[in-house]
């Protein structure tokens, strides 16, 4: 699985790491383009492909990859 921030498209709101029940997103300590620091998948073995991040997300800059 991979899980992609298109950073261009983040603007740093964090709902992606408050709406994950496992807990998958933490904020970056690297700004962006648009000066903000966006959500980094640090956990993404625990990802249960739950898809709220990707529901919530208001800049749709979240993606989840599914390899076989």
């Amino acid at each position: 699985m991979d899980i992609k921030i298109n950073e261009d498209f983040c603007k740093g709101c964090e709902i992606c790491i408050v709406v994950c029940p496992k807990k998958v997103y933490e904020k970056s300590k690297k700004l962006n383009k648009r000066g903000v620091y966006p959500p980094i998948p640090v956990n993404a073995d625990k990802c249960t492909l739950c898809n709220l991040c990707i529901l919530q997300c208001p800049d749709q800059a979240i993606s989840i990859d599914v390899q076989k």
